[in-house]
């Protein structure tokens, strides 16, 4: 991100950030629908990843909340963001990403969710920081489209803010999918032992 965006920190650069964080979610759905494919006659295997699919769904549609935070932001400041670099190049970015997640996740999930934490570690710090370094968003009105699904606050920086637990929420549930996936690998080679 540095080397394509700079590292000063912009509300441009938030929304590439936001583009990319809908990614693993999207990945993690993708791959456990096939994995319940596979598992689908051991019922109780099945739900169990099934529930990680709703939660993963809930993660993508809140970063999709996200980025449309950051594009009333933008539109509110009369900001043009390019279209290459800021709608073409990140779109770019996510396939790869998709993709890294993707294997990640076949081969060892607990890669993937580890990856996805610090990406959210990382993007909770920074929307931190930025409201930190722009103390006049404390006295701009939020104007949100989304407000009334989002929840928006009365400023800028409140939803900043708010983005940023987001981001601090996502990282916990997925050190918290870590300890679930192992749970979950005990029980089913427990049972697979007892041949159920």
């Amino acid at each position: 991100m540095n080397v394509l965006y700079g590292r000063r920190r912009r509300l441009e650069k938030f929304l590439v950030l936001e583009l990319v964080a809908r990614v693993p979610y999207q990945t993690w759905e993708h791959a456990a629908y096939l994995s319940i494919t596979r598992h689908a006659r051991d019922t109780l295997r099945a739900r169990a990843i099934y529930r990680r699919v709703q939660r993963a769904r809930d993660q993508q549609d809140n970063e999709q909340w996200h980025l449309f935070i950051i594009e009333d932001m933008l539109d509110h400041r009369g900001q043009e963001v390019g279209r290459f670099r800021y709608r073409f190049l990140p779109q770019v970015i996510a396939f790869f990403y998709y993709q890294v997640s993707w294997l990640m996740f076949v081969v060892r999930p607990e890669w993937s969710y580890a990856l996805n934490a610090d990406f959210e570690d990382h993007a909770e710090h920074e929307y931190m920081a930025f409201v930190d370094e722009h103390p006049e968003l404390e006295g701009v009105a939020c104007s949100c489209s989304v407000a009334d699904v989002y929840g928006c606050h009365e400023r800028f920086a409140d939803v900043l803010r708010q983005i940023a637990l987001d981001e601090r929420a996502h990282k916990d549930e997925s050190i918290e999918d870590l300890s679930v996936l192992a749970a979950e690998r005990a029980e089913w080679a427990a049972r697979k032992r007892r041949g159920r």
